[in-house]
């Protein structure tokens, strides 16, 4: 037997944190070597966290790596190879690296070599890409690393680690998802361990194509492939999702946590790497092409990791992976609490209209103070002091509840106007009341009519409903930005006005679908500090407030489930809402959830979008769906520059019209599309035309 013992881990990192960023890659170092770990691996650039950007751009940022990693390789103990990401200079060229060192010694810096430039990812704006595959040269190290390894140079490139009874390889995060992994030459020259460390977000129903390539990369190659990842919100949209995990010939052997509040989870497994032997040379024609691989460079360590016996860790049964709506109440409710104890605010306020929206946000934050909770409750140490600081509590105090969380850390409000409906008042202090947040119910009809008469006084003219569109719109969005001003000044003053010292991060609850088409007033109570649900579609939403029911026993949100969207800005009609939100969109909320798929996903326009969707929506003539896209990308048009002031939102859903970064397109468009509402038209004469000849179809009816 060649028993080997291998550790992996995923890390709370916040971007430029060196403090805190070394803190919990030693700790994870001292729990890997603990478990008798020969090899411990890191998540991708977690020397200074992931997500710096243009920081990676400043010398003072890869300066300050270095002076860590010194550090780290100062204080690891002894006899374990540490893997290590951080940033490096080579040769004037900045790259994305992991560095191997053991015993004070660096073994090898392996650039990456395939960056990710697609969605949220724009590394090639700050690395060079290595692309010597397979070759390996060396490189001059800075000051601080010469004097603690005692050596001027280390070798750099792409190679592995070749000990006397086995071989540690490297690839890191995209490089998986690439046709020509680099673990798969790698394994042709014998390498049986592979280290990843990554960089990698969530978004719903994504850790199954993470797992299978992983599980199937190993199936086909054999090996030992261990995974590592950060967790948490480290400054920017995304929640980078853990689940860290080790992987052995397709088989999983050990899976961490995908939503957690612990700052460090390390894993380890125990493997007889003769099984990776086994498995290798029972499948001949992998044998075939080992045995005429190019040869790929290589760094020789004279010491053994194995041992001949051990305990050996089992396969799981089975992977854990959680439902979309469990996905919605986790990862946001991770994100909330990093970001709140790393902003050093008291809690987080959120005007509460009673809707699907606002709900589902209030339901996010009930999941992080229940999560908050049950970590106290287990003992965690690092949360616990967070909460105690965050609420300024003693000491000696420990949560009875979640709702008593909710009581210090949570604001709500309903901004009622006369145009709210008691239904919606009555849910939103019913769901209040459940999740224990401080409620307040206001009216804000005082200010609206103060406007309105300051306008009229000065222009000699009074707007006022029916009139005319331009005078409604005016109307309803004046309503919607005094709940923003009014929301701001509630968040700086409200813990004052009940004898507490702080103030409030406001949370905006706009979905998806709506973004997607302006489905918002520009600076209403959709701008906010943070957006919880700004990258999730109405469709996952209303899943999300059914799980919600059953799992935290919020009776008000079936009421909530069960009424139609509305804004409640127009007068009401014999006392029930005049508008809803799908009447006021001319689109249902599932039809606009195609299109923005469509649209981000498929990178479709008008035409390509319309023969698609002729497939899908049979039922619908193709005048019916031409249309629907013309309305649709007319409404996307005329609106687009609603997303450029966008509240930064949680990224969740893969088809997300967020101008900072994930979608880049422009904000000023001709509205009415000429060209491609011409060619759209022609489209559906050609196919009005091929049904007009078209023979009947056969019938079953017997001749007479």
């Amino acid at each position: 037997m060649r028993c080997v013992t291998v550790a992996t881990c995923q890390l709370n990192q916040w971007a430029l944190d060196f403090d805190g960023n070394s803190e919990r890659i030693l700790k994870s170092i001292e729990l890997a070597a603990t478990a008798g770990a020969s090899y411990r691996l890191g998540p991708e650039l977690e020397i200074t966290g992931y997500g710096c950007n243009d920081h990676f751009h400043e010398s003072d940022t890869v300066d300050h790596a270095m002076e860590v990693l010194a550090m780290l390789i100062e204080k690891s103990p002894l006899g374990m190879i540490v893997d290590v990401g951080t940033p490096f200079i080579h040769q004037g060229a900045r790259y994305n690296c992991r560095v191997l060192y053991r015993n004070k010694k660096i073994l090898l810096i392996r650039p990456k070599m395939h960056l990710a430039m697609d969605g949220n990812y724009r590394e090639g704006r700050w690395f060079t890409r290595w692309m010597n595959r397979g070759k390996v040269t060396e490189t001059s190290l800075p000051k601080v690393i010469r004097d603690v390894t005692g050596a001027a140079k280390a070798p750099f490139g792409d190679g592995y680690v070749a000990l006397l009874d086995t071989a540690i390889g490297v690839e890191t995060c995209e490089e998986l998802f690439t046709p020509e992994s680099p673990h798969i030459p790698q394994s042709l020259n014998g390498v049986e361990i592979f280290g990843n460390g990554s960089g990698s977000h969530h978004e719903l129903r994504k850790l199954n194509q993470r797992l299978d390539l992983i599980r199937s990369g190993t199936k086909k190659t054999g090996g030992l492939y261990l995974y590592a990842n950060q967790q948490g919100c480290d400054g920017e949209r995304v929640y980078y999702d853990g689940c860290a995990m080790i992987v052995c010939n397709g088989e999983l052997l050990a899976q961490a946590s995908q939503f957690s509040l612990s700052d460090v989870e390390v894993l380890t497994a125990t493997v007889d790497l003769d099984t990776v032997t086994t498995y290798r040379t029972s499948i001949m024609s992998r044998s075939a092409q080992s045995a005429e691989a190019p040869p790929y460079d290589h760094v020789d360590l004279n010491v053994e990791a194995t041992r001949p016996g051990g305990e050996l860790t089992a396969p799981f049964a089975e992977p854990r992976i959680h439902s979309p709506p469990e996905e919605i109440a986790l990862g946001p409710a991770c994100y909330l609490w990093d970001y709140l104890r790393r902003t050093g605010l008291s809690g987080y306020f959120l005007p509460l209209s009673g809707g699907i929206d606002s709900s589902s946000t209030a339901c996010i934050v009930a999941s992080m103070c229940h999560l908050v909770y049950d970590a106290c409750a287990a003992g965690e140490a690092q949360v616990l002091a967070d909460l105690r600081r965050i609420t300024k509590q003693p000491d000696d105090w420990v949560p009875s509840s979640p709702q008593e969380i909710a009581g210090f850390v949570f604001y709500t409000a309903y901004l009622g106007t006369r145009n709210s409906g008691d239904a919606t008042r009555g849910r939103s202090k019913g769901l209040a009341v459940e999740i224990g947040s401080v409620h307040m119910d206001l009216n804000i009809d005082a200010i609206t009519d103060a406007l309105v008469a300051v306008f009229t006084t000065f222009t000699g003219f009074k707007p006022s409903w029916n009139a005319s569109t331009s005078e409604d719109l005016a109307l309803q969005n004046i309503q919607a930005r005094v709940r923003m001003v009014t929301s701001y000044m509630i968040a700086m003053l409200g813990p004052m006005a009940r004898g507490r010292s702080g103030g409030l991060l406001v949370l905006g609850s706009g979905n998806v679908d709506e973004a997607l088409v302006g489905y918002l007033t520009k600076y209403d109570c959709s701008s906010a500090d943070i957006n919880p649900i700004g990258g999730i579609c109405k469709t996952d939403l209303r899943e999300f407030i059914q799980y919600s029911i059953d799992k935290f026993g919020f009776a008000t949100l079936q009421s909530i489930f069960e009424a139609p969207p509305t804004a409640e800005l127009r007068p009401t009609e014999e006392g029930e809402a005049a508008q809803t939100d799908e009447d006021d969109l001319g689109m249902t909320y599932a039809e606009l959830t195609e299109f923005g798929k469509l649209r981000k996903i498929f990178k479709c326009g008008p035409i390509s979008m319309f023969h698609k969707l002729q497939s899908l929506w049979s039922h619908l003539s193709p005048e019916e769906v031409a249309g629907k896209v013309k309305r649709f990308f007319v409404r996307y048009a005329q609106n687009r520059h609603k997303t450029t002031v966008l509240t930064p939102a949680y990224h969740c859903e893969n088809y997300t019209p967020d101008d900072n970064r994930f979608d880049l397109r422009p904000f000023l468009y001709n509205s009415w599309w000429p060209w491609q509402f011409r060619k759209l038209d022609e489209e559906v004469r050609r196919l009005a035309t091929i049904a007009a000849v078209a023979p009947a179809a056969p019938t079953n009816e017997p001749k007479e």
